[in-house]
């Protein structure tokens, strides 16, 4: 296990540490709009491990992150807590969210990661991402004055 294995695991097992002064967003020209979603793990350490491994800068397929940003993603965030995942998607205003995962599915090593990530995630192995990752829906914002 190298040095930033054991880091991502030490983290993991002590929350106290986490960084709590926020994580700084891009910024992008013109509109844009959010989608949020959420999606539940396998109850089992060793797997969560692993999973955040290969979300790992060190060690992601380059062709899913190409991926994502062919169809026009501008930013995507995972959050993890417990076994509950929040994924952020930021987009330009104009993103057809259909048509755009319609595309990504049918992208290099899209198939063959969504069947590795499936011995993660508490779903169907045979599900695709959008069965897989449910849409949230936002209760709250700060409204305008």
């Amino acid at each position: 296990m190298s040095d930033g294995d054991e880091e991502e695991i030490r983290i993991f097992a002590n929350k106290k540490d986490l960084d709590m002064d926020g994580y700084v967003q891009k910024q992008f020209e013109g509109r844009t709009k959010r989608y949020v979603q959420t999606l539940d793990l396998r109850n089992d350490p060793n797997l969560i491990r692993e999973y955040r491994k290969w979300h790992s800068e060190a060690h992601h397929w380059r062709e899913i992150r190409e991926g994502i940003r062919a169809v026009g993603i501008l930013e995507m965030e995972i959050y993890l807590l417990g076994t509950r995942l929040v994924m952020v998607v930021d987009t330009p205003e104009d993103f057809d969210w259909a048509s755009a995962m319609q595309r990504l599915s049918t992208l290099p090593r899209q198939a063959e990661w969504e069947s590795f990530v499936a011995k993660f995630q508490g779903c169907d192995a045979h599900a695709t991402s959008s069965e897989k990752w449910q849409m949230m829906e936002r209760i709250f914002h700060l409204y305008t004055e």
